[in-house]
């Protein structure tokens, strides 16, 4: 018996998800059992696929053709064009995964990219994206926005919010819960018995014994020695300037920053096509890759899938660390 596959969700049909899907098949084949949820005549004419019924069916399937679990859309999926009759779909999808993740019969979820606003004119989708709609259907439980590659793993404190808004919305609750959720993830799906944590100041140069901010001395560094003191290995808050380049990497596991482009800028440089987004702190494995629907590319066979290759190996990973049950695979 092996584990039970990762299972991925279609995402939107008219972006680039189900061709990635085929290709990392391809290459994959049966060395790491996933299945895909959607609507089989969404995939690109002639694709090699085999329908099943439920996920404990992938294993029987020849490593050439794509398992799919089949999820009926009332639309057509047209290369880089959305339709928001689709909308509500793309949400159920979703749902179905989680729920058979959550009861055993899948050992991960590996997202496909949605498209936000058409999920939300056509189905008033009233979550900012994935993260915080899985939360949702965990229980509302807390999470937090982890991208990761060989080289280094980032977790943003604040996200999808202008720059103007970051200093009102980082509260030490918030840069707390962050920190704590990272740690808990490192030790839970990474295996790391104590995570060494870097966390990057707000201001440049980590604001500069005060010249150029304040966050770091009134509160960052005070709530850091809190935690420190609580047996977390934290180094900070640091000049995120310098928090990048090898040598500093090499001292830490995870780097904690204080909003959207300073996280995500290392480690887009460091690795494009590799990266993967983690949500840690649900109570199931999700990983997605790290890249939209790219409608512009989309039906052209031209997308790559290395991110998705590396969503698949990681959710895997982090599924075994989990100590995933077996039981859905059948060995042939």
């Amino acid at each position: 018996m092996t584990a039970a596959p990762v299972l991925i969700s279609c995402g939107e049909p008219a972006g680039i998800g189900a061709e990635l899907a085929l290709k990392a098949r391809a290459e994959l084949g049966a060395s790491l059992p996933f299945v895909w949820i959607g609507d089989p005549a969404h995939l690109p004419p002639g694709s090699p696929l085999a329908v099943i019924d439920h996920p404990s069916e992938g294993g029987r399937v020849a490593p050439h053709l794509l398992p799919v679990l089949a999820h009926p859309f009332p639309a057509p999926a047209i290369p880089g064009q959305p339709d928001p009759a689709n909308a509500a779909a793309v949400i159920d999808v979703i749902a179905r995964a989680v729920a058979l993740v959550q009861s055993g019969a899948g050992s991960a979820l590996c997202t496909a990219p949605i498209h936000k606003k058409a999920l939300q004119d056509g189905a008033g989708f009233g979550f900012p994206g994935h993260t915080e709609f899985l939360a949702h259907l965990a229980g509302d439980v807390p999470v937090v926005m982890m991208l990761a590659c060989d080289a280094l793993r980032v977790v943003p404190a604040t996200i999808h919010i202008a720059l103007a808004e970051v200093p009102r919305a980082l509260t030490p609750d918030l840069l707390a819960q962050t920190i704590r959720l990272t740690h808990a993830g490192l030790i839970r799906d990474f295996g790391l018995p104590v995570p060494r944590l870097a966390v990057a100041g707000l201001n440049p140069h980590a604001g500069e014994g005060g010249a150029m901010g304040r966050e770091e001395i009134d509160w960052i560094a005070p709530l850091l020695d809190r935690l420190r003191a609580e047996g977390l290995a934290i180094a900070g808050p640091l000049p995120a300037d310098t928090m990048f380049h090898p040598a500093a990497r090499a001292r830490y596991d995870a780097a904690i920053c204080m909003y959207h482009d300073q996280a995500l800028i290392p480690i887009k440089t460091l690795d494009f096509a590799g990266g993967v987004n983690v949500t840690l702190g649900l109570p199931f494995v999700r990983t997605s890759p790290d890249h939209g629907t790219a409608f512009d590319i989309a039906g052209r066979g031209i997308a790559d899938p290395s991110s998705l290759i590396a969503a698949l190996r990681m959710a895997q990973t982090m599924a075994q660390g989990r100590g995933a049950s077996p039981a859905m695979f059948t060995a042939h």
